[in-house]
């Protein structure tokens, strides 16, 4: 499972047994962090989830931001709820191709507004799947 974590919402995707589909669910409007990680570890297990990524937002010169100690601190909080390993994952630029992806589908503003962190959770999950594994 993936996670795009950011201030006001969070997009989320999981992926099958095998790794071989990826999909999105509905974003995570955030409410209160106990809630926002209840429903995270509720997503856990009901998808049996072994692993979680999280989105690491990092510049694009790969310096940290503001952004990136509360996706650090969000994931402190995950670790101590959870009992599976969480990974970072490099984000830069998710959002921007989800947004360009779901424009190309057709989307006005308002629906790729809607959708653009579940897009983004997804594109984590979809390159994290695909990397080289020794």
């Amino acid at each position: 499972m993936a996670l795009d974590v950011g201030d006001r919402r969070i997009g989320i995707a999981v992926t099958d047994a095998l790794g071989m589909t990826v999909q999105g669910r509905p974003t995570r409007v955030r409410t209160r962090l106990d809630d926002d990680i209840e429903h995270i570890r509720e997503l856990v297990e009901e998808n049996s989830v072994a692993e979680l990524v999280v989105g690491y937002p990092v510049r694009m010169d790969g310096s940290s931001s503001r952004q990136t100690a509360k996706t650090e601190n969000f994931a402190k909080e995950l670790k101590s709820a959870l009992s599976i390993p969480i990974v970072f994952w490099d984000e830069r630029l998710t959002s921007f191709t989800a947004e360009q992806r779901l424009e190309e589908m057709g989307l006005d503003w308002r629906k790729r507004r809607k959708h653009v962190d579940e897009f983004a959770a997804t594109l984590i999950l979809e390159d994290y799947l695909a990397r080289p594994t020794s």
